[in-house]
């Protein structure tokens, strides 16, 4: 039951960096103005979008199939954690009660609490997924 929960977490995780990266690839504009209103420009450039979502969904492809875990758990972590933390006045009041208002609040963000925690679960618990496939290939090379 572990082994496919952590395998769940690690599908679900690494097909959001997918869809991200897709969203900028694929829809520039999208993307510049998430990174203008969430993250305070950082990420505009138009130039930034096609290799930052290239990168995005190549991380989040490596994160599904459970490979170079030890490099793309930590990165996964960093990204959704980081996204979470640009959205921290929504995770606190989703409901709009005291740091933001009907017209801002937004409770379809509070999930993203949960993904960036399942994002440091899939760090601290590696070593029991063993549907990673680093992990079944692993198994298979030679002692």
């Amino acid at each position: 039951m572990k082994a496919g929960s952590l395998a769940f977490l690690r599908i679900a995780c690494g097909m959001l960096l997918i869809i991200w990266g897709l969203i900028k690839l694929g829809a520039p504009d999208a993307a510049i103005h998430v990174s203008d209103k969430y993250y305070f420009g950082l990420f505009s450039s138009g130039a930034l979008q096609r290799p930052l979502g290239a990168a995005e969904a190549l991380l989040g492809l490596l994160v599904v199939l459970g490979l170079l875990r030890r490099f793309t758990l930590p990165l996964q972590a960093l990204v959704l954690v980081f996204g979470a933390l640009a959205i921290w006045r929504y995770l606190l009041d989703p409901l709009g009660l005291y740091l933001l208002n009907e017209q801002t609040r937004q409770v379809l963000f509070f999930p993203s609490l949960g993904i960036a925690a399942a994002s440091l679960v899939l760090l601290a618990f590696r070593a029991e997924d063993r549907f990673a496939l680093d992990t079944l290939f692993q198994k298979k090379l030679p002692s």
